[in-house]
């Protein structure tokens, strides 16, 4: 093999691999650049803990994508070995066999992107085809696996009767979850010839035991990387299930000595069924680097994820402060050394968090045990039990419908549910908020704007509200409410565009016998010249309509 034809497709112009469209916002392919960006923070932990030793340099260490889709990872980790390890490996033919034989790992989440994946690290899509650039393989897959599974389904209610392979009568089960990742049975149920998305990596109780299975006998990787599917279809499709958390959870029980993995960063505050994720993941003093990007357009251009992305370098030896970095607008924060578990949620800008300390060192209430809960009268969003013209004892109901407010009229004994909070004034509050122009941008209002209801009144789950005794002290509230101060304290915790009810927990109650204006809660508070013009740099200021 000459040096002429070696492993340097990225001299090709264009890199195909920066052409290829993603498939769904379930299955994002990794920018090579971002790839090479990450694989930088591998490189340079490793030199850091081996005299300062290139790991491209070095034919021993092991690398696996547990979930390779176009191939990046594994073809740019192959492109950096085939350079360093000229001096150790002088013949490239000999060269890339060793490493494509046994450095290099993957395994395939679909059968198209294992065909993908191995197009990009063996320029051919079977490892043992002619085009091949090694000879090391009798196997077509090589060392990118894969295998179309199954879910395991438990849990199901409903049945249907069916036939066996032999013919015999079945009940067989339709709406159960997957025991693994919690997939829909009557979603991802689909018969042969259908991906299924049961992705081998997570869908075992025993990975080292996979792992061997896959790529024979025990397998001992210093390296695993990768960007992960981020979730599946649930319930007919009314919501998307979070499932990167079991790729992440597989991975550390394969005792890499690095793992370094891209994820959305909606764990860092929200996220179905990601608490007991945060808390381990905040925990972790094993996470030396996080970077985070608020705005995901700036890494992946041509997807949507809400709430941002970011990647993370885990290093089973480090035991220590994390360093977190923020990237947003093409302006970088940090890196900034602090401990992710200092509080519950993570805080993504390290600037706030003196603001939040003074905030919090007062050990106020907090506006929260006056906000009602999520649905707090029973009614869902496109609830239309109610009337356009008011009758005698009727209350008045609020909703939102199709992005407009409006207001219709419900009989009193129709209120079921919290009906001690008929007679309340209130300030409701929209669930969904700004947010889309924070992440671009970076300032943005946060919260929408908030509607006074006199008491009697009642409202669907369109709207939170806080609820007080009195005209008077719902329009202090209001004022509250349209400060920077109080919608920067939301901010802190609202990743995405849903304000819930423990977004609103560092904001602190006041006294509802005045107007309030940030420069009465500046002052209160103690903050600084430098914090004063952070909040205002990145919060837009509110203006409140007339009632």
């Amino acid at each position: 093999m000459s040096e002429q034809a070696s492993f340097r497709l990225r001299n090709r112009n264009p890199d195909v691999l920066t052409c290829i469209a993603n498939f769904s916002n379930d299955e994002v392919f990794t920018p090579p650049e971002f790839a090479n960006q990450i694989l930088d923070r591998v490189a340079d932990a490793w030199a850091e803990a081996h005299d300062g030793a290139s790991i491209w340099a070095d034919s021993s260490p092991r690398f696996l994508d547990p979930f390779t889709k176009s191939g990046v990872f594994l073809r740019e980790i192959t492109s950096r070995l085939v350079n360093g390890l000229k001096d150790e490996i002088p013949d490239l033919e000999e060269r890339v066999d060793h490493i494509l034989a046994q450095q290099v790992f993957g395994i395939g989440i679909t059968q198209l992107t294992s065909l993908i994946a191995r197009r990009s690290l063996y320029c051919s899509k079977w490892a043992n085809g002619k085009h091949s650039i090694t000879k090391s393989f009798d196997t077509e897959d090589g060392n990118i696996w894969f295998e179309s599974m199954n879910h395991t389904w438990i849990g199901g209610t409903e049945w249907v009767l069916t036939a066996d392979e032999r013919g015999n009568q079945v009940k067989k089960f339709t709406n159960g979850k997957c025991k693994y990742c919690g997939a829909s049975q009557k979603t991802l149920d689909r018969g042969e010839g259908l991906e299924t998305h049961a992705y081998a990596f997570i869908h075992t109780d025993d990975i080292k035991a996979r792992v061997a299975e896959l790529f024979g006998g025990e397998m001992q990787f210093d390296v695993i990387i990768g960007n992960p599917p981020y979730q599946l279809q649930s319930d007919g499709g009314t919501r998307d299930v979070p499932i990167y958390q079991h790729f992440v959870e597989q991975a550390k029980r394969l005792e890499p000595r690095y793992l370094a993995m891209v994820i959305p960063s909606r764990w860092m505050a929200s996220g179905l069924g990601l608490g007991e994720f945060r808390k381990t993941m905040l925990t972790d003093t094993r996470i030396r680097e996080l970077v985070d990007y608020p705005n995901a357009a700036e890494v992946f251009p041509s997807v949507g994820i809400n709430g941002g992305a970011c990647y993370f370098l885990w290093d089973s030896s480090y035991d220590g402060d994390c360093n977190v970095t923020m990237v947003w607008g093409g302006h970088t924060v940090g890196p900034i050394a602090r401990s992710l578990g200092e509080f519950d949620v993570l805080i993504r800008d390290g600037r706030a968090i003196p603001i939040l300390r003074k905030v919090l060192d007062r050990s106020e209430p907090s506006v929260n045990t006056i906000l009602a809960r999520d649905k707090e009268f029973g009614w869902t969003s496109n609830f239309n039990g109610f009337h356009e013209s008011a009758q005698p004892g009727d209350v008045p109901l609020y909703y939102i419908r199709s992005m407009k407010r409006g207001r219709g009229f419900i009989t009193r004994d129709a209120v079921t549910k919290s009906a001690h909070l008929i007679d309340t004034w209130k300030l409701l509050v929209p669930q969904v908020g700004s947010g889309r122009e924070r992440e671009k941008s970076g300032v943005d209002l946060v919260l929408g704007p908030p509607l006074t209801a006199p008491s009697p009144s009642v409202c669907t789950q369109s709207f939170l509200f806080f609820y007080l005794e009195s005209e008077k002290q719902v329009h202090s509230i209001r004022s509250y409410y349209a400060t920077r101060f109080f919608r920067f304290l939301v901010s802190l915790r609202k990743i995405t565009q849903h304000a819930t009810h423990s977004t609103y927990s560092w904001v602190p109650i006041q006294s509802w016998d005045r107007t309030w204006t940030d420069e009465v809660l500046y002052e209160k508070y103690n903050l600084n010249d430098e914090e004063v013009s952070f909040i205002e740099s990145t919060i837009r200021p509110m203006e409140l309509s007339d009632e």
